[in-house]
């Protein structure tokens, strides 16, 4: 009888009761140098290597809203974005009380048509251009580091 309660709850009632993931959008910034392709990644407030990333914007698309993170965050100003994303990856939106919650974050191309060294969050990040392979080497979500190596 557990053991049926145990699958009831685990198979049919626990999704009713979870909330969905949060949702942010990254963008992938890229260009072509005469070393081959780069990335750009940014430094998060605890120190490790992401992508530009935020929440949904009012009035944009996602792919505008993934710009605008770019831009804020890494002073890039796009000449093209993918409207469509590249993909997704899964992980734990962490805010400076400590709280968590699970957040799905939706990839977005953007092709790089400037780069400024003055930008709304230029105090608080340093920024970095790499391969994509190093870049997928740098990151620590491995849903992420996927998308990195095969972009």
């Amino acid at each position: 009888m557990i053991s049926m309660l145990r699958s009831v709850w685990t198979g049919v009632l626990r999704p009713l009761f979870q909330r969905p993931p949060a949702l942010q959008l990254a963008a992938l910034c890229h260009r072509k140098t005469k070393a081959g392709k780069e990335v750009l990644l940014v430094s998060s407030s605890s120190g490790r290597w992401i992508l530009p990333k935020g929440w949904p914007i009012d009035g944009l698309s996602a792919g505008e809203a993934a710009a605008q993170e770019a831009w804020e965050e890494g002073g890039v100003k796009a000449s093209k974005i993918g409207e469509a994303s590249l993909g997704s990856f899964f992980g734990r939106k962490t805010y400076a009380n400590g709280r968590s919650e699970p957040c799905e974050t939706m990839v977005y191309k953007l092709k790089v048509a400037a780069i400024e060294n003055e930008f709304p969050e230029s105090d608080r990040r340093e920024r970095i251009w790499v391969s994509p392979t190093q870049a997928a080497e740098m990151v620590d979500n491995a849903q992420l580091k996927s998308l990195l190596a095969k972009f």
